[in-house]
């Protein structure tokens, strides 16, 4: 989380009952399953922490610390003219127009790209709320980049996540360890698979608030969730940062920008003064001890102690040692080859097996699966990395594999989250499109005389296992038979771009459908019949034959003889 603004003072009982009560009034719009808890905060029924949502599994903010403020009161106010005198409650309703607009040009390209998300704009919002106040007020130049860098604490174990850099400091400027960075607030090691470039300028920036914003988007809808249920919702804004009170805080901003906002010009935002960590702040130290000044008479809260030393009765207790702490090793867990055709699901699923020294499986460990290489492959969801957590055999089974249109060779990577141990590689292969079987999708003979042109081009339909064989490659070419399959140096020929003679064709594709009309046919001289074979990757063939006649003459009728 960014540096403080400006700490308020805590809110005492009286507020918080009063923003209880706010927040009761708000649920009576609120989606099922959501109501307002002590605090006053909309809260998910039965709604748990996500098991794939912790710090050392790469989430969006590695559970850095985050502002507890919550909605003000009053309803949002209907949408003013920019520069209009603000009423009350206007600034924490309001948000800055260059982050506005960022968070709908973000939710309107997942409707795009992941239409089944559902991801409203107005979670962008709450999240941003909840994160940075709106990126601090709208503190961001033309472009969206903040004027000023946003961090969060050192993520050092000192009373936070222990994330060691992972950067080398290009992001957060800090080279021991890892800290949340810009308006959403992800953490380099995050942000290095799940940044984008939200404003077409090249870049993948966590401080300008387009990238933010769409890569926030992203990382909402993976998985496949769909986030106008409770369960997924819930399940996504978990996975941003784990943790209930971030849960409910959340969802009250959420509900709350439901009900209506207002864009306000950028820089003019209330600034948030609650957080998380209010207790510790941004960089947490222990409470030196007490000590009293000679002279002093102070009581002693505790009795003085005997001079001698109480039996002890039971050794100190001993920390049990974490899941992730007991794994010595990963073993591959019968994954089988991974290969499937350019465009396809692959059928088989990586699964890998965390063990302990004696060999047994370790349940409740997150093991990370990453693509690694030169592919536009991709999990289910169209995410570069995904997370497991391992059964009760010990057993993480990685989601399926999409891929893509780049053929040849990928690496699946393994690695346990939480520890550093030499992880697995698993070698997976995209093969090019096919089509077992080629068929004209007309009968018309195919004829023309010398010199001419044909007056129907030839088009076929390429199929695989039945089914359409889309985007496979196929080659034509106008052969010297059946049985001699070199290419002809006579009769019919297709023309290239500059009128030139050309009788073998190459890099066609079939479309969408399967589908591939070939260019217009002419004829040399030479009468005869002719073959054009057409074949594709995958060994489908079909030859054509072709029939170049003779151009018919005219004979004048003789005339009579004359007559004496």
């Amino acid at each position: 989380m960014a540096a403080q603004f400006g700490r308020r003072l805590r809110k005492g009982a009286a507020t918080t009952a009063v923003a209880a009560a706010a927040v009761a009034a708000l649920s009576a719009s609120q989606a099922p399953g959501v109501t307002a808890d002590d605090s006053g905060r909309s809260t998910a029924t039965g709604a748990q922490p996500s098991p794939d949502a912790t710090a050392d599994d790469g989430g969006a903010t590695g559970n850095s610390p985050y502002y507890t403020d919550l909605p003000p009161l009053n309803s949002p106010n209907p949408s003013p003219t920019v520069g209009t005198p603000a009423a009350t409650g206007s600034t924490e309703s309001g948000i800055p127009a260059t982050v506005l607009d960022a968070y709908k040009k973000a939710a309107t390209a997942l409707q795009e790209s992941k239409p089944g998300c559902n991801l409203p704009w107005e979670l962008l919002a709450a999240i941003g709320k909840v994160e940075s106040g709106q990126a601090r007020g709208g503190n961001v130049n033309a472009d969206g980049t903040t004027i000023t860098p946003i961090l969060g604490p050192q993520l050092n174990g000192n009373g936070f996540a222990n994330i060691s850099d992972t950067d080398n400091g290009a992001y957060d400027g800090d080279s021991s360890y890892d800290r949340a960075v810009g308006p959403m607030q992800f953490i380099p090691s995050t942000w290095a698979w799940a940044g984008r470039d939200g404003n077409d300028d090249g870049k993948k920036d966590p401080n300008n608030v387009y990238d933010a914003a769409l890569a926030a988007g992203h990382y909402l809808c993976r998985y496949g969730w769909d986030l106008s249920t409770d369960g997924d919702l819930s399940s996504a804004i978990l996975s941003y940062n784990n943790s209930q009170d971030y849960l409910n805080t959340v969802l009250s901003w959420l509900e709350y920008y439901r009900k209506g906002t207002h864009e306000i010009p950028d820089g003019t935002g209330s600034l948030p003064g609650n957080r998380s960590d209010s207790d510790s702040g941004a960089s947490p130290t222990p409470t030196p001890p007490v000590t009293e000044s000679p002279g002093t008479n102070t009581p002693s809260p505790t009795p003085p102690p005997s001079s001698t030393p109480p039996p002890s009765s039971t050794p100190p207790a001993t920390e049990t040692p974490t899941p992730t702490e007991t794994v010595d090793h990963l073993e591959d867990s019968g994954t089988a080859k991974l290969t499937a055709m350019a465009g396809d699901a692959f059928t088989k699923k990586v699964s890998t097996k965390a063990e302990d020294e004696d060999g047994k499986g370790v349940a409740k460990v997150r093991i990370r699966f990453t693509i690694v290489g030169d592919t536009d492959a991709t999990f289910v969801g169209g995410e570069k990395v995904a997370t497991a957590l391992t059964n009760s055999s010990g057993v993480g089974t990685a989601p399926a594999l999409q891929a893509g249109e780049t053929t040849g060779d990928f690496t699946v990577r393994a690695t346990l989250i939480g520890r550093t141990l030499s992880g697995l590689d698993y070698t997976a292969t995209v093969t090019e499109r096919v089509a077992d079987t080629l068929v004209r999708t007309s009968d018309t003979e195919l004829t023309c005389t010398v010199g001419g042109e044909f007056a129907d081009q030839v088009e076929v339909k390429a199929t695989n296992d039945g089914e359409v064989a889309d985007k496979v490659a196929v080659t034509a070419t106008l052969i010297k038979s059946a049985l001699d399959p070199t290419e002809n140096d006579k009769g019919p020929y297709f023309k290239d771009a500059d009128g030139k003679v050309v009788r073998t064709l190459t890099g066609l594709e079939t479309d969408e459908n399967g589908v591939l009309k070939l260019p217009k046919l002419y004829a040399d001289a030479t009468a005869d019949t002719y073959m054009l074979r057409i074949t594709t990757a995958g060994g489908a063939a079909l030859n054509v034959p072709l029939t170049v006649t003779e151009a018919e003459t005219s004979t004048a009728s003789p005339s009579a003889s004359p007559t004496a």
